[in-house]
């Protein structure tokens, strides 16, 4: 479990900035690697530090109005600590990985390219105790599931996959929450929301709030479509 793997704050973490993408922790995604300087990061990322392990890696978002093409664009305090899953070099020296966000952090102090390093790097300060109790997270989990559950929402392949994780007992309800927000929740502003708040109960209330305007909007558009799906339409 993402828990389980410690992160020390007191050293600073390498970033890796991308546009218009936010990951959350528990969650998992698969990047492609070109740019040297990334690729610089990953080496050294996958090589093993004093303790035996891989360093940990931060996806930044790079501010909206930013031109992404820039070197060092301007980025969002909030970052999603990740760690390195599977990684594999190609012959050309690119990178294909799997990460999987661990905990919430800010930037605290930003450190620019020195050389020999590429990249950026920086002091981070966790948001939050990931494995602290949050009240009342468990009937907001009951709620979800009953919503993800109705005729709407299982008109959605996606939702179906999301609602056998939501019903798996193992998962923590902090953790179950985070991916319906990674799976569901696709308006990049409300994830980066999602992501910079440390309130696991008011994370919970904007996945809430996010997919009852889904639901409404499939009845509405039901009414225009009538009872039935035409053929070749899909909700997903």
């Amino acid at each position: 479990m993402a828990e389980m793997i410690s992160i020390n704050f007191a050293q600073p973490v390498a970033l890796f900035p991308l546009p218009g993408v936010v990951l959350l922790p528990h969650t998992a995604m698969p990047l492609h690697v070109f740019e040297p300087r990334y690729r610089q990061m990953i080496r050294h990322a996958v090589g093993e530090n004093e303790s035996g392990a891989m360093r940990p890696i931060a996806i930044a978002s790079i501010l909206p109005d930013a031109n992404p093409t820039q070197h060092s664009p301007p980025l969002r305090r909030a970052v999603c600590v990740a760690h390195i899953l599977r990684h594999h070099e190609h012959d050309d020296g690119c990178f294909h990985l799997v990460l999987q966000g661990l905990c919430r952090a800010c930037i605290e102090r930003l450190e620019e390219p020195v050389a020999p390093r590429l990249y950026r790097q920086a002091i981070l300060r966790p948001l939050e105790n990931p494995g602290a109790r949050v009240p009342r997270l468990g009937a907001m989990r009951a709620e979800l599931r009953t919503l993800l559950s109705g005729l709407r929402f299982q008109r959605m392949q996606s939702a179906q996959a999301v609602l056998a994780w939501i019903e798996r007992k193992e998962l923590s309800h902090q953790a179950a929450l985070e991916l319906v927000a990674f799976a569901l929740v696709k308006d990049e502003e409300l994830r980066y929301q999602i992501l910079s708040q440390s309130d696991g109960y008011e994370r919970a209330k904007l996945i809430w709030t996010d997919l009852h305007k889904t639901d409404r909007f499939i009845a509405k558009a039901e009414q225009q479509l009538g009872r039935e799906t035409p053929r070749g339409v899909s909700w997903n």
